[in-house]
C-alpha cells in the first residue's frame, strides 16, 4: 500500500553554508552573555507571566517619574540594564522561538514520512523472505529486530519464573 508523503525538501550546499554561517553569527554575538540555567534553577527563578511584565514595566514607569521614592538598595542603573536587555532580545526571541517552531514542525513530519517509507520497505521484505528471494532473508532478521512481538512479561511474572 502506497504512502502519502508529507513533505519534500531539499537544501543546496549553499543554502546550508548560509543557515551555519547565520547560526555561527548568533553564536558569536551572544558568546559571555547568555546564562545556561540547570533544570533546578529554571524552577527556581521561573518565567513571569505577562501580567507580571505589565507590573515590571509600571514598576519602572514609576522609578522614572519618581527617582526619590527608589530604594537605595535597588541598584536603578542595573535594573535600566536588564529592562532594556529583556526588551532587546524579546523580539528576537520571538522570531528564534517562531523559527523553532517551523523546523521542529517540518522535522516531525520528514521523520513521519521516512518511517513509513521504512515500513513500508520492511512489509516488502517480510514478503519478499516469505517467498524466499534469495538476500531477502538477511534483511528480514536484520530489520525484525525493531520489532519486538508479544506482551512484555510483569515484573511479577518474571519473579515467578525466577523461582
Amino acid at each position: 500500500m502506497a504512502f502519502e508523503n508529507l513533505v519534500s525538501i531539499t537544501f543546496t550546499q549553499q543554502e546550508l553554508n548560509t543557515l551555519d554561517e547565520a547560526l555561527k553569527n548568533i553564536e558569536n554575538v551572544l558568546k559571555g552573555k547568555m546564562q545556561n540555567l540547570t533544570p533546578e534553577e529554571r524552577r527556581q527563578y521561573g518565567s513571569i507571566a505577562e501580567q507580571n511584565k505589565l507590573f515590571v514595566n509600571k514598576v519602572k514607569m514609576y522609578m522614572e517619574q519618581y527617582p526619590d521614592y527608589v530604594p537605595r538598595y535597588i541598584d536603578k542603573a542595573e535594573f535600566d540594564r536588564d529592562y532594556q536587555a529583556r526588551t532587546d532580545l524579546e523580539p528576537r526571541y520571538s522570531r528564534l522561538k517562531s523559527i523553532m517552531e517551523q523546523i521542529t514542525d517540518t522535522k516531525v513530519l520528514l521523520d513521519y514520512d521516512n518511517y513509513q517509507a521504512s515500513l513500508s520497505f520492511y512489509r516488502s521484505i517480510r514478503v519478499l523472505s516469505q517467498e524466499n528471494i534469495p538476500g531477502s532473508n538477511v534483511i528480514a532478521d536484520d530489520l525484525k529486530q525493531f520489532f519486538h512481538r508479544g506482551r512484555n512479561k510483569s515484573e511479577t511474572e518474571k519473579n515467578k519464573e525466577a523461582e
